[in-house]
C-alpha cells in the first residue's frame, strides 16, 4: 500500500511544484513593479499602489483565490478562468505584494550617501541602482525572501479549495478510503522541499556575505 500511496502523492506534489515555480516566475518581477509604484513620487500612483497592497496583504489568500476563480462568472457573467490559471493569478498577485514590501524595505535601507556618491561620479540613477545598490539589496532581503518562499510552499495547499489536485488534496482523498496516515505523509514532502530551499538560500547568503550589512 505504501508504494501506490507514494505514487499518488508524487502526482499531487508535481502540481505543488508547478504552482510554486510559476508563482515565483510571475511574482518576483511583478513585485518590483508594485514596489516602484509604492515608491513613486507621483502621489496618486503611490497611494493607489499602497492601498492595493494593503488590501491584498490584509485579506486571506484563500478568499482572493475564490474571488478570482468564481468572481468573473458571478459578477460579470464572464467565463471563469481555468482552475490552475486562477491559482497562479491569485498566488502571483498576493506574493507580488509581499515581495514588493520586502524590496521597498531593502532599497530604502541603502544609505542615501551611496546614491549621492554615484551621482558625483557621473552615474545615472539606473546605473547606480544596478551597479551599486542592487546586489546590496539582494543581500539584505535574502532572509525575508527565503521565509516568504517557504511560506509559499505551504500555501500551495490552499489550491485544493478550487479542486486542484496538489499533494495535500491527494493525501486528504485517502480519508474516504479509511486511511489517515497518507495525510500525515504529505508533511514529508513539504519538509523535504523546504529543507532543499533552506540549503539553497543558505548557500546564496554565503556567496553574498562579502557585502556589509
Amino acid at each position: 500500500m505504501f508504494i501506490p500511496v507514494t505514487m499518488e502523492l508524487l502526482t499531487g506534489f508535481w502540481e505543488t511544484i508547478k504552482i510554486f515555480a510559476l508563482t515565483l516566475l510571475f511574482a518576483l518581477p511583478l513585485g518590483f513593479v508594485v514596489c516602484f509604484g509604492s515608491m513613486s513620487r507621483f502621489a496618486p500612483l503611490q497611494k493607489l499602489t499602497r492601498g492595493f497592497v494593503w488590501v491584498i496583504r490584509g485579506t486571506p489568500l484563500m478568499l482572493q483565490l475564490i474571488i478570482i476563480f468564481y468572481g468573473p462568472g458571478l459578477l460579470f457573467d464572464l467565463p471563469s478562468l481555468d482552475r490552475f490559471a486562477a491559482v497562479i493569478v491569485a498566488f502571483s498577485i498576493n506574493y507580488a505584494c509581499y515581495f514588493s514590501e520586502i524590496y521597498r524595505g531593502g532599497i530604502q535601507s541603502i544609505p542615501a550617501g551611496q546614491w549621492e556618491a554615484g551621482q558625483v561620479l557621473g552615474m545615472t540613477k539606473p546605473q547606480i541602482f544596478f551597479k551599486v545598490v542592487l546586489l546590496q539589496v539582494v543581500k539584505r532581503i535574502m532572509a525575508p525572501m527565503s521565509n516568504e518562499c517557504i511560506t509559499l510552499v505551504k500555501d500551495t495547499a490552499l489550491a485544493r479549495v478550487i479542486a486542484i489536485y496538489e499533494v495535500t488534496y491527494m493525501g486528504q482523498s485517502f480519508i474516504k478510503k479509511g486511511l489517515l496516515w497518507p495525510l500525515f505523509y504529505t508533511g514529508v514532502f513539504y519538509l523535504l522541499f523546504n529543507g532543499l530551499l533552506t540549503v539553497l538560500f543558505g548557500k546564496l547568503e554565503k556567496k553574498l556575505s562579502y557585502f556589509r550589512s
